[in-house]
């Protein structure tokens, strides 16, 4: 076996950071990655090259926002193109209407968009505009679902059970001290993938309830598939309380298909939110809704703003993006898919191989990797009770002294760069780390 890479380097400059950058790390989830957060000097398709002179190939993608890998030509030459001209007007250009008109010729629910930075940012928008359109308090979330770090929808991603409550009635938990006091009360908790709960949920709340704000496919909690008639469920019963229905597809749009979870769901939200893959790597976020809600949005009555909306350099990126995608979307899903589910089974078989529990759960181009004996993980509580997390940390560590980057909360991203040899790479490298743990 190849000797295993060292972080001499990155550890030096994370040591240093230590008394200039508050934790060392801008993002929490990155002081998660062992041995060391890594430092980087460059990046390329679906490799990273970090300043101990280590390289990897890379499935932490951004978090998933590089769908097409790093630094794509056809992105980096527009976008330097289009920043000569300027780079924030405070104003509107005609490119922001040609990317608008991509969008609206791809995605299922038609209607009007705003654009902003981030997916934390624009779930404040829906949650704002939602209350604002229905002129009601409160919202349905979720456990197991991520919508951002903001105090209105940090509460039960992954709460500890014990301070979880009932499975049937659960108790909003935060994610961080901080959080204002009482930003609780206009959140009513629910568990994902149960219809029978979810239906509790709306007889005792529903006339109370301004949204149902979900991930369509669950992505921040093994890559959750919906059962069989769950989200068409869902559907029935917003419509029947006069509930809007909010699809967060901060992860899912443009990245599981051209139409995002819309499409392979076939059930269409009220309002939906996307960011991530949207630009190709580049900070822009999306609202898009049906007319007459967004309509509230449109003529102030909700307010929305931001010095770098629709800036240039994201909108060139999206746009660059959004036609790279249109020039054959059947067969760059096809692509990236193909690719994504060679890498899943390759992962299957090396797991067998060595006898060990890894679990492989999710779409072709983004998938999750655990540890339990389960063969299917349904919701949060699923997983918090049966996955080894610790075992998975120690995995991905493996993985990185063997030159693959994994993200350290278990989702893969697959990126249109990818090669057959770095997924060859990607099997050879898991199946010495399973091993070696």
């Amino acid at each position: 076996m190849p000797e295993l890479y060292r972080f001499d380097k990155s550890q030096e400059l994370y040591a240093r950071a230590q008394s200039m950058v508050a934790g060392g790390i801008s993002s929490q989830i990155r002081r998660a990655e062992l041995p060391v957060p890594l430092w980087f000097e460059r990046a390329k398709a679906g490799r990273m090259w970090d300043v101990d002179g280590n390289e990897y190939v890379d499935y932490v993608m951004g978090m998933g926002p590089n769908i097409f890998g790093h630094s794509p030509d056809f992105i980096s030459d527009a976008v330097a193109r289009d920043m000569r001209d300027g780079f924030i007007f405070a104003g509107q250009m005609e490119l922001e209407l040609e990317v608008t008109e991509m969008v609206q010729s791809t995605v299922p629910l038609k209607g009007p968009v705003r654009y902003a930075s981030s997916g934390t940012e624009i779930d404040q928008v829906a949650l704002r505009l939602a209350r604002g359109y229905t002129g009601r308090p409160k919202y349905l979330k979720f456990e197991g679902h991520y919508h951002g770090w903001t105090d209105t929808v940090a509460y039960s991603v992954h709460p500890p059970l014990d301070q979880a409550g009932p499975y049937d009635s659960p108790i909003a938990v935060p994610e961080s001290g901080g959080i204002a006091p009482g930003s609780e009360h206009d959140i009513v908790i629910a568990p994902w993938n149960d219809l029978d709960a979810l239906k509790a949920v709306f007889e005792k709340h529903g006339s109370e309830l301004a949204c149902v704000l979900t991930e369509p496919i669950l992505c921040n909690t093994n890559c959750i598939m919906p059962r069989p008639g769950y989200m068409e469920g869902m559907r029935e019963l917003c419509d029947k309380y006069g509930v809007l229905l909010i699809f967060d597809e901060v992860i899912t749009g443009y990245r599981v298909a051209l139409g995002g979870a819309q499409e392979l769901l076939g059930v269409e939200p009220d309002l939906a939110t996307y960011a991530k893959a949207l630009a190709g790597g580049f900070p822009l976020s999306m609202l898009i809704g049906k007319p007459e809600i967004m309509a509230v949005l449109g003529d102030g009555r909700v307010q929305h703003g931001g010095s770098f909306n629709s800036n240039v350099m994201s909108m060139s990126a999206a746009r660059a993006g959004l036609k790279h995608i249109l020039e054959n979307p059947v067969r760059f899903y096809a692509d990236l898919n193909n690719q994504g589910n060679r890498l899943m089974e390759g992962l299957k078989r090396v797991g067998r191989e060595v006898e060990s529990d890894l679990q492989v759960q999710g779409l072709g181009s983004t998938f999750w990797t655990n540890f339990t004996t389960k063969e299917e993980i349904f919701n949060y509580r699923d997983h918090a009770e049966n996955v080894d997390e610790e075992k998975y940390h120690r995995f991905a560590q493996a993985m990185l002294e063997r030159g693959v980057r994994l993200s350290t909360n278990g989702r893969w991203h697959v990126a249109s760069s990818h090669t057959d040899a770095d997924v060859d790479r990607t099997i050879e490298a898991a199946k010495s780390a399973l091993q070696a743990i």
